[in-house]
């Protein structure tokens, strides 16, 4: 019997947040080991742990694969959460897609400096009620079905719901205009798997607070 997933990252959310919630989605317990100095991050990067010398890492199924869409991708497939068929995929990975440039502008607000992160703000609350939003509402509108592809639950349900209470903490009035996946959130937050990776004490992180984005800059030299 193969053992747990091991995933290698700091201990915050950053690129790695989002492969905790597809394994919990899936029903997959995994393992962390979390890096604590930029000497960690060395060690893994000498010993040939890491192919491009970055984490996230994640080791499962006798590989240890780096780059998160890669990492996602092995994830869903092996979880049936990719789709039917190559059309259904490429509906995936297009919507996947838009919710990962998404969260690497949330991510910029989070580690910009104080003097820019006002106006960053202020982009990423633009870019969410004008640009994303709107866009997988109207997936929903355009099939009235319960899930964004082939009405089935898939990876990209979850990614959603994941940005979507990002969302939600960033300003949870962004979301009042989008009745459908209001709707959606609370269909797939109430998904067995989903409950408990949202219930306290599991594996889910909170919002990186200042102490931190300073340990990450000390590990990840940012």
């Amino acid at each position: 019997m193969a053992g747990k997933p091991v995933l290698h990252y700091f201990k915050g959310r950053g690129r790695m947040e989002c492969i905790r919630w597809l394994l919990a989605a899936a029903g997959v317990e995994f393992e962390e080991k979390f890096l604590d100095s930029p000497e960690d991050l060395e060690k893994l990067a000498k010993d040939g742990s890491l192919m491009f010398q970055q984490v996230p890492m994640v080791e499962i199924d006798g590989m240890r694969l780096v780059q998160t869409r890669a990492i996602l991708n092995y994830i869903a497939t092996k979880y049936n959460l990719y789709g039917k068929d190559a059309k259904e995929r490429a509906l995936i990975d297009m919507y996947t897609e838009g919710i990962l440039d998404l969260t690497e502008i949330m991510l910029q607000v989070v580690i910009s400096p104080p003097d820019q992160r006002e106006a960053k703000i202020s982009l990423l609350k633009d870019k969410t009620k004008n640009r994303y939003l709107p866009a997988y509402e109207k997936v929903l509108k355009s099939h009235g079905q319960d899930y964004l592809v082939g009405n089935r639950l898939t990876r990209v349900d979850i990614h959603l719901l994941e940005v979507l209470l990002y969302v939600e903490e960033l300003d949870s009035s962004l979301l009042a205009p989008f009745p459908l996946l209001k709707a959606l959130k609370s269909r797939i937050s109430s998904l067995p798997n989903v409950k408990k990776f949202l219930q306290p004490g599991s594996q889910r992180n909170p919002p990186v607070n200042a102490k931190q984005i300073e340990e990450a800059r000390k590990i990840f030299k940012f």
